[in-house]
């Protein structure tokens, strides 16, 4: 990491300064502290507080806490370093226990972020793809019943699909839009009041569908708007979920 690159992250994750502790706390308490810091939207401070816990789970609630904030709410020069910080700290997560299906999804999450912040064909050229992928999976093995999971293959069966074209795509990646519809499908019918699952699938049922799946798109996407906010998170997933509504029905999309 360069000596501007360090310097840059020291000042994207001092923006606050923790108090210091009373009295010492035990890894599940801290665990606690940094997982109500990311549900009321201090990313940066949750990150601070599972990192420094050091098991897997929390290396990977810090990896989850810098990709949202890289994502959402960081200033644009200060995205690439904070999402290479999320990336090491989900390799760390994942050394730390292989078997860790929250370490395999976030590492996918944050090679994702970094991915769309990069550009998609720069990512497929550096083999993002695939790795993503791969964590998915390893994820998906471990967790079979996670709809989180089915929706991000099904995500990234669409979007390579969307970015590669459906040849390309089915021969260099293994991709397809019979395989996104299926882990789609799948996850609505784990997590059929989802607001992620309505939202990523009714993003893409056009792309899956054609114009048939155009209107079913829209009402999951107002599905998920009609879904009451559970956290800081999910307040900005809302905000993406209205976007796409508002483009689907003026017919952008």
């Amino acid at each position: 990491m360069t000596s501007l690159k360090s310097a840059r992250l020291a000042a994207a994750l001092s923006t606050l300064i923790l108090a210091p502790q009373a009295t010492a706390q035990t890894p599940a308490q801290a665990m606690e502290e940094a997982a109500r810091a990311f549900a009321e939207g201090r990313f940066l401070e949750a990150a601070e507080l599972a990192e420094a816990v050091g098991t897997s789970d929390g290396l990977a609630l810090a990896t989850k806490s810098l990709a949202v904030h890289a994502h959402y709410l960081a200033a644009e020069e200060d995205r690439e370093i904070l999402l290479e910080r999320a990336m090491a700290l989900s390799e760390q997560a994942i050394a730390a226990d292989p078997s860790s299906a929250m370490a395999q999804q976030q590492a996918a999450h944050a090679l994702g972020r970094y991915a769309l912040n990069v550009g998609a064909m720069t990512a497929l050229r550096r083999g993002y793809a695939g790795r993503i992928r791969n964590h998915l999976e390893a994820a998906l093995f471990i967790n079979p019943r996670d709809a989180e999971l089915h929706v991000g293959l099904g995500a990234w069966h669409a979007d390579i699909v969307d970015r590669a074209g459906r040849t390309l795509a089915r021969i260099s990646y293994g991709a397809n839009r019979g395989d996104a519809s299926e882990h789609f499908e799948r996850a609505l019918e784990l997590a059929p009041n989802s607001r992620a699952v309505l939202y990523e699938y009714g993003l893409r049922m056009r792309l899956l569908e054609g114009r048939d799946g155009e209107q079913r798109g829209i009402e999951m996407l107002r599905r998920a708007a009609a879904i009451p906010v559970v956290d800081a998170h999910d307040e900005l997933v809302l905000g993406d979920v209205l976007a796409a509504l508002e483009e689907m029905e003026s017919g952008g999309r």
